[in-house]
């Protein structure tokens, strides 16, 4: 496959998506942004708080940054050849202090990422979309019609 519409250091994988290259004296290894969302959405989700992850931030990060995010993804990153950011939408358990809450989860994120990949982590932009209530989900249950 051609890159050659790519900037330097940068490849596509096959189904296009932009990808992050480490090269040193012994090989370049190839780092698709896919994998650096995945271990960022994983890393997001296990910090005690983080109800879960909305799934809308890419849609809106590419209206904001275009080449940014995939809308299939909790997760949004942006990948160059050393460096990447994150973006995360999180709904967090009530209850929980939201400040320290994110900064749990970034520092998290960078720790896993960077660990990971290899990449630096330049920041983990977190949107807090939602509170989750226990005693919701009660809620949620369907109710007979009122007309039959």
């Amino acid at each position: 496959m051609s890159t050659s519409n790519l900037p330097e250091g940068r490849a596509a994988d096959e189904g296009g998506a932009q990808a992050a290259s480490l090269q040193t004296d012994r090989g370049r290894t190839v780092i698709a942004e896919n994998v650096v969302a995945r271990v960022a959405d994983l890393a997001a989700r296990e910090i005690r708080g983080v109800h879960s992850l909305s799934g809308g931030v890419g849609s809106r990060l590419r209206r904001l940054a275009p080449g940014i995010g995939d809308s299939n993804r909790a997760a949004a990153v942006e990948v160059g050849e050393k460096e990447a950011i994150v973006a995360l939408d999180i709904v967090v358990d009530y209850g929980v202090s939201i400040p320290q809450l994110a900064e749990a989860v970034r520092s998290n994120v960078i720790d896993r990422v960077e660990y990971t990949t290899g990449l630096i982590v330049k920041e983990v932009n977190i949107e807090v979309t939602d509170l989750y209530f226990p005693d919701s989900d009660r809620d949620s249950e369907p109710t007979a019609p009122r007309v039959q």
